[in-house]
Order: C-alpha cells, then structure tokens, then sequence
C-alpha cells in the first residue's frame, strides 16, 4: 500500500515538474514586464499631480493622446503642417496606387485569409497615412516632430548600418593578412558606452577647437555651427549612432558569410561565375535569414535612442533633433508622467508597427528566394 502512495505521488510530482519550473520565471515575466506594462498604460490615461503629502492620479481618458494628436502637443508629436504642391500629392497618389494594386496583387494570388487581409489592410492605411504626414511636415513651410525625426533615425541609422556592416563583413571574410586584427578593430566601437561615443562625436564635430578643426578650416566649414541647424544636428546623430551599431552588424554578418556553404561557391567558380553573381544567387540567399534578424533587432532598438540626441545636442536646436524617447524622458522630468506614458505608449504603438511589417515584408522574401 505504502508503495503504491509512493508511486502515485512520484507519478503526480513529475507531471507537475515543468509546471514547478516554468513558474518562478512566468512570475518574473509577470512582475518585471506586464505588470508595468499595464500601470503605464493607465498611468496613459491618467493626469499624475503631486500634492500636499502624496500625490493625485486622476483619470481623464484618451486626453493625453489627444494633445499629442490634436491639442497643445501636437507641434511636438507629430509637427507642423505646411501647404503640399502638386509634386508631393503626385507622390502620394503615387503611392496610394503601388497599395493598391499590392492589395489587388493578393487577391489575385489568394488564398485570402482574414488575419492576412486584416494585416494587409492595416498596413496600406499606415503607409499611406506616414506618407502623407512626411511630405506635409517636410515641406518648406513644415516642421517634424519628434515622431518622424525618430523614423529618420531608424530608417537612415539602420541602413547605413547595415550596408557598412556588410561591407566590412565581406571583406574580413577574405583572406587578407591581418584579418583578425581588422576584425578587433571593427568591432571596438560596440564596447564603447552610447554617453561616451556622444562626448567623442560632439568634440569630433566641434569646428572650431576639434581635433579635426583644421580640416574645418580648409574647407571652409570653420564658422558652420552644426549643432543650430535642424538636418546638420540630425545627421550627426545618425553618424554618431551608426559609428556605435555598425561592429554588430559587421560581427554578426561576418559569423553568417562564414558560415555559408564553401562548395556552392567553389561550383560558382569553377563555372566561371563573376564575384556578384556569386555573391547574388550563393551569398546573399545563405545570409538572407540572419540579415532580417538582425535587421529587425536593430530597428526595435534604434527606436529607443536617447543618449546621443541627449548628449549631443539636448534635442536642439529647439526640438529639431529630439527622438521619441527623449520626448518622453523631458515629460517625465517635468513631472508630466501621464504625458510621459502616452508617448512611451505611441512609441511601442509605432515600433510594433514597423516591426510587424518588416517581419511581413522579410517572411514574403524569404518565401521567393
């Protein structure tokens, strides 16, 4: 009998086992991300006031997002509007067209699913609503927010990004002397922390007491203060940033060349194939997986950049060069911590986004090649 009770409660404690150990990592989980997640979330919702002995935390609703959409912070969020000339509404027209006829495109191959129409037509009114909002804020007479600045950064940040990255991983992938000295090399800047590598830029840049002043000089650039014009601050920070995350594309690129299969491009050589259709039909296919992976990596976190906008230029001139995490960073030490919320909120909102559609774009790729 005893044996017996034995054998049933071993019985029932190895059933039990996954659930023992999967759950003090499901409650971190609990604690450290949803759980915040959802007190932000009202916290969105919600005008946050210190007063005498605490604080108040009333709910005002959808007030918040209103002002960054429509009210007072609209000028911050999203911009200024000017008046679109016929070019731009060409363009948008333009665009509107190449969504339709990708949607009519998917009819035509089918099957039609709902979650897959659902997405699709998502997307088309998101494309088609940013492109509307960049040509009417980056017009003469317009204005960007910190919302298009920060698409500015992760679009020309993670291209630049990844085509120096590849760049240098194809040529550490050769047998070079001194490879693996190059490869060091490459890869230092990562290990730098984003506040340094800000301090470093803003004295690089400096034309007049930088170390690379005289070439300035030379120039004819020794009077050009960068950090009071608009596009000159922001390509300075996407300089900057590229500096720091291009070792990573590089390191993680170079691990996929070398790992792609030699005897297809020793076959590609013994027929006479030329290096860029080796490189088109052979290597581009094998590192085509990891390139969206790290690619998708890149652009979550490039939309959580700080410190160089930061450091570099306090998201001046005025806001011209603020990301939408530094907006939210200035709401909350103003004490604004509802407001804070909404843009972290608009931030996620935006980031899943183009997250969601890159991973649609890549997996229809990887499908084709």
């Amino acid at each position: 009998m005893m044996q017996k009770r034995s054998a049933t409660f071993s019985e029932w404690t190895d059933q039990r086992a996954p659930l023992v150990f999967i759950l003090p990592a499901i409650l971190i989980i609990l604690l450290l991300a949803i759980f915040p997640l959802i007190i932000s979330l009202y916290l969105s919702l919600s005008r946050f006031k210190f007063v005498k002995g605490g604080f108040s935390l009333k709910f005002i609703g959808w007030l918040n997002y209103e002002k960054l959409l429509v009210g007072s912070q609209q000028f911050h969020f999203i911009g200024s509007f000017g008046q679109l000339t016929p070019m731009e509404m060409a363009a948008i027209a333009l665009v509107g067209l190449l969504l339709l006829w990708w949607l009519i495109r998917y009819f035509r191959q089918g099957p039609v699913t709902v979650p897959g129409l659902l997405g699709r037509l998502i997307l088309t009114a998101g494309l088609l609503s940013l492109t509307w909002l960049v040509l009417f804020v980056l017009n003469q007479k317009g204005f960007p927010g910190t919302l298009v600045v920060t698409l500015f950064y992760v679009f020309f940040g993670v291209l630049i990004q990844f085509c120096i990255g590849l760049a240098l991983a194809l040529l550490c992938a050769q047998r070079i002397p001194a490879r693996n000295f190059f490869r060091l090399v490459f890869f230092l800047p990562l290990m730098v922390t984003p506040v340094g590598i800000a301090y470093t830029f803003r004295m690089l840049v400096d034309t007049t007491k930088g170390p690379f002043a005289p070439i300035w000089e030379f120039f004819g650039w020794g009077a050009i203060a960068w950090v009071k014009d608009p596009w000159a601050a922001r390509w300075v920070i996407v300089l900057g940033d590229s500096w720091q995350w291009t070792p990573f594309m590089f390191i993680v690129l170079l691990a996929a060349l070398e790992n792609q299969p030699r005897d297809q491009v020793e076959a590609a050589i013994v027929d006479g194939a030329s290096r860029w259709q080796i490189f088109r039909d052979i290597t581009w296919r094998a590192i085509l997986p990891v390139s969206i992976t790290v690619i998708l990596i890149r652009i979550i976190e490039a939309f959580k950049i700080i410190d160089l906008p930061n450091v570099l230029t306090n998201g001046g001139p005025g806001i011209a060069s603020e990301s939408l995490t530094l907006h939210s960073f200035m709401a909350w030490r103003s004490l604004d911590l509802g407001g804070s919320a909404a843009v972290a909120y608009m931030l996620l909102f935006v980031s899943v986004f183009f997250s969601m559609s890159f991973i649609n774009f890549a997996r229809h790729r990887l499908k084709t090649a």
